[in-house]
């Protein structure tokens, strides 16, 4: 009965031993087995990741936040009545009453030019890195005569001696200059509007107001004409809003990968991009957006309507190997593959916890990558990595195999794979494409290579 016993345990192992059944099953299992490393180290990226973000957040919050101008706005008072009828109990009659309220018109530019001058530079903080600039943003125009008759205004019910200019801004602690605005060779000083700015919260914008103006001027026949300057410390982006019925940027930087963004793209003619900067045109007309010119009792919100340049750490180490971890599962299930072609092919035998020692080691590999990375640029410790893994890999692999040819092949396969994925990670609008062509080379090599085992002995 022992014996028996005995053979059928025999039987089973040396199945398990010569099956390709069984050596595939355990390999399969070993993969999915090692699934676990890679959700972990997955999960150590997008925790880095993260703790870039807020040492980034931090950096910006102390030097500045992005900018995004509205502005200037003539914001003009005028009276409104309304009538009510109050019962008098005593004569039997209804007494008009008048009541008188305040509201506000908000009158944008007929023409607003933008010279924006950027110096961007990198702030680090431990391992990590933010860009941050100083910008001098001039802004000049005029006001066309206002004639609010169209809104069924009166002229004498607007109160010209009490009319303002406001600014909004996503940028109030960044602001580095006194702000004047100079209106028909008058300057008036900016101060912060906390009543009004507790209406714009939803939009996350300060609000500058100027002391009163003489608007009286603007209402005859003769342009107003203003200009003004704000110095910002800012980071990652500035905007304005194309509020003029002609609107135009022009924006200079030493920051040499600029993203532009918004509604409205850069004049393709006059833009141009170096390694000592750039420079870009904006144009928008009063067709190209969906909006009037003036505006009652509430400044619309318009920040759809923003355009400008978004200034950002191109390199994301944490993106890249987050991508490359992605490939993790194709890395150790073509490594596995090679070493069970080699093991099926030869009649070498290679223990499970072999297999398992070169998944860990291939696991490795993203480990290296991310906190290489962390200290150095992203090609660097993917070569360090990559180096390091596959000198490891074929080291282990001659102590098992007991040839140098199968090892150096195994080498080279690996360095072959390592390449073609940091080819990929490398493209962006090509990465499927070349990704699709290269997964069906290496189908039709196993295909050819697997082609004369004899799949019946299982």
């Amino acid at each position: 009965m022992e014996n028996k016993k005995h053979q059928q345990q025999n039987k089973i192992a040396n199945w398990l031993k010569t099956s390709i059944t069984a050596r595939m099953l355990m390999v399969g299992f070993l993969i999915i087995i090692l699934l676990i490393p890679l959700s972990y180290i997955n999960s150590l990226i997008t925790e880095r990741s993260v703790r870039q973000q807020d040492v980034v957040q931090e950096i910006n919050g102390k030097w500045g936040n992005n900018v995004l101008v509205y502005g200037p706005i003539l914001k003009i008072p005028y009276q409104t009545y309304t009538e009510t009828k109050i019962y008098n109990e005593i004569t039997k009659t209804y007494l008009k009453e008048t009541q008188t309220q305040i509201n506000y018109a908000y009158i944008f530019p007929e023409s607003l030019t933008s010279k924006v001058k950027v110096n961007s530079k990198k702030l680090k903080r431990g391992n990590f890195e933010s860009a941050v600039f100083t910008t001098d943003m001039n802004f000049s125009g005029y006001y066309i005569p206002t004639d609010l008759t169209s809104k069924d205004i009166k002229s004498e019910d607007i109160l010209w001696d009490k009319a303002t200019v406001i600014i909004e801004t996503s940028n109030l602690k960044g602001i580095k200059s006194d702000m004047l605005i100079k209106l028909n060779n008058n300057n008036y000083a900016f101060q912060t509007n906390y009543n009004e700015d507790s209406k714009n919260r939803n939009r996350n914008l300060d609000l500058l107001e100027s002391s009163f103006i003489n608007a009286k001027d603007i209402s005859n026949n003769e342009n107003a004409n203003f200009s003004m300057s704000i110095t910002f410390n800012g980071s990652q982006q500035i905007e304005i809003i194309p509020i003029g019925k002609t609107t135009t940027m022009s924006m200079t930087s030493n920051w040499a990968d600029p993203s532009f963004i918004g509604n409205y793209l850069p004049n393709d003619e006059t833009k141009t991009i170096s390694k000592e900067g750039f420079k870009a045109d904006w144009k928008v007309l009063h067709i190209n957006r969906a909006f009037s010119q003036q505006h009652l009792n509430k400044i619309p919100n318009l920040k759809e309507f923003a355009f400008g340049t978004k200034f950002m750490v191109m390199v994301d180490e944490y993106q890249k190997s987050e991508r490359s971890a992605k490939y993790g599962f194709l890395v150790i299930a073509l490594t596995f593959l090679i070493f069970f072609l080699i093991q099926t092919l030869s009649k070498i035998d290679i223990h499970p916890f072999q297999y398992l020692m070169i998944g860990l080691a291939l696991t490795m590999f993203y480990t290296l990558l991310v906190s290489i990375s962390e200290h150095s640029n992203f090609l660097k410790a993917y070569v360090i990595a990559g180096i390091s893994v596959v000198i490891l890999i074929t080291l282990y692999s001659k102590s098992i195999l007991k040839t140098l040819k199968f090892p150096v092949f195994i080498g080279l396969s690996l360095s072959a794979l390592y390449t073609f994925i940091y080819v990929i990670i490398q493209l962006e609008n090509y990465a499927l494409l070349v990704g699709s062509i290269g997964l069906f080379l290496i189908l039709a090599l196993v295909m050819f290579v697997s082609r004369k085992i004899d799949w019946n002995n299982g």
